[in-house]
């Protein structure tokens, strides 16, 4: 009889597991081990135990993230979390974490971002049973903008209302259920099967999970409280009619962060060929929210080139989504001087400039050129390498480039990672240009301001979701 139980026990994790995969989750938490997780910020601890996490306080640490190693965009989230009443705590979503101090703009206020400083949004863990504050399931804007929902307030209508809610459904010193669903701009919160926060903000479109035990001072008498979370799991990808944003738009969130579009979506509007004031119409095709590029075998392709933007620009962070086709090479190219050598008589023609290669690297033989893999995906063309392996989205399906400018600083991003960041003009820039097929052109890459270009090198590609905001110079 107990060995009829046990298989039919069995059967029905292996029947539950199977449902699972079969609709798209997948385990953030192996079971064993914190394998895919790396921590950053303070030095709380967290250990295994069984089929839990359990995050426990220390004293005098800043605020601790046990962070994904992976990013995510559009998400179903889910997992079951149980706290210390005395401790507040949080799980991360499109959260980032950069290297070096950043600065941004909200409702013409600067927000300064220390280098190392975990940021983004936070699912609350709230449970203030004693001041009856119980904001679990609300969303809190990490070292950015504060509280986003509520956002009025414990004496504020909408704060009042969400204490209350509450107050009914979270429990205490209990085992809770958090759903959320993360679409585009739109961020849903559920707390044990009951609607909480609803919000549309795009500022942060992708990034990592995270795990947060809050930082407590030594006169709060809380080291080693503890918060637990079990059943985390994640479905990627955004279900049919989900809401979600409209592509070349920009939200309220992103205007106010600075965002604009560099390209409409729809017109040649803030464009030209790289050779003259006109656009190549026969080498670029505009359909359905998509600019691609004619490969050199279309029919229809005829003339062109690369196409540039009118405006040029000094510090700056340019997002944009790229789709290649199987083979292809191209590139996003940014200081680019229009004016330099326009008859190409040194090698130095109009299309000059610092650019993030686009390539297939599996199947285009650039990639195995150049040095150290200073050709691949992501790379500073003939300059830098990747420093980071970061596995793109298949041929065929889109990938977003990411590129940011702060005075000589310059990072590339491919899908919400930092691949790699140099600074123009120092010793170890100047020593690669002198090795580069740009050797003979004076102060390659130095220059104070330029255009960016799309690249047109032959092969298909696809871009969309151009956008752009300029930032201080440092």
């Amino acid at each position: 009889m107990r060995k009829a139980n046990l298989l039919i026990l069995m059967v029905i994790a292996q029947s539950a597991a199977a449902l699972q995969a079969a609709e798209g989750w997948v385990n953030l938490f192996n079971g064993q081990d914190l394998t895919g997780w790396v921590q950053r910020g303070g030095q709380a601890k967290y250990v295994v135990e069984g089929d839990t996490i359990v995050g426990a306080s220390v004293l005098n640490t800043p605020n601790s993230f046990l962070c994904t190693e992976k990013t995510y965009g559009d998400f179903t989230l889910e997992y079951d979390f149980k706290v210390d009443p005395r401790l507040n705590s949080g799980v991360q979503i499109r959260s980032e974490c950069f290297d070096t101090p950043r600065q941004m703009e909200w409702n013409g206020k600067k927000i300064q971002i220390p280098a190392g400083r975990v940021h983004g949004y936070q699912v609350e863990i709230d449970p203030d049973v004693p001041r009856k504050r119980l904001w679990s399931a609300g969303l809190y804007d990490e070292s950015r903008r504060g509280w986003l929902y509520p956002g009025d307030g414990e004496q504020g209508a909408q704060g009042k209302a969400f204490s209350e809610l509450g107050l009914r459904i979270f429990k205490p010193k209990d085992w809770n259920h958090v759903r959320v669903e993360a679409f585009g701009d739109s961020i849903k919160t559920w707390l044990n099967g009951t609607p909480c926060a609803d919000i549309k903000d795009g500022l942060t479109p992708r990034g990592f999970i995270a795990l947060q035990v809050h930082g407590i001072k030594n006169d709060q008498g809380r080291e080693g409280a503890q918060v637990r979370w079990r059943n985390l799991r994640i479905q990627e990808g955004a279900p049919a009619g989900a809401g979600v944003g409209a592509m070349n738009t920009l939200t309220e969130s992103e205007k106010s962060a600075g965002w604009r579009l560099l390209w409409d979506g729809k017109t040649t509007a803030g464009w030209r060929s790289v050779k003259d004031e006109t656009f190549p119409a026969n080498k670029w095709e505009i359909a359905a929210g998509v600019l691609t590029v004619r490969a050199a075998n279309d029919p229809l392709s005829v003339g062109g080139g690369s196409i540039i933007t009118r405006e040029r620009f000094t510090s700056f962070e340019l997002v944009a989504d790229f789709k290649l086709t199987p083979g292809a090479n191209s590139g996003i190219k940014y200081f680019v001087q229009s004016n330099l050598d326009p008859e190409n008589r040194t090698g130095a023609g109009p299309s000059v400039g610092c650019e993030y290669q686009l390539l297939d690297d599996e199947r285009h033989p650039d990639a195995k050129l150049g040095r150290d893999g200073d050709r691949k995906l992501g790379a500073l063309y003939d300059l830098f390498a990747p420093a980071v392996a970061t596995p793109p989205n298949p041929v065929g399906e889109w990938n977003t480039a990411r590129i940011v400018v702060q005075g000589k600083h310059v990072e590339h991003w491919l899908n919400s990672q930092k691949v790699l960041e140099y600074e123009r003009g120092s010793t170890p820039f100047r020593t690669a240009v002198a090795r580069s097929k740009f050797k003979n052109i004076a102060t390659f890459g130095e220059w104070p301001e330029g255009h960016i270009l799309l690249q047109e090198h032959g092969d298909q590609v696809h871009f969309r979701n151009i956008k752009i905001r300029v930032l201080p110079a440092n």
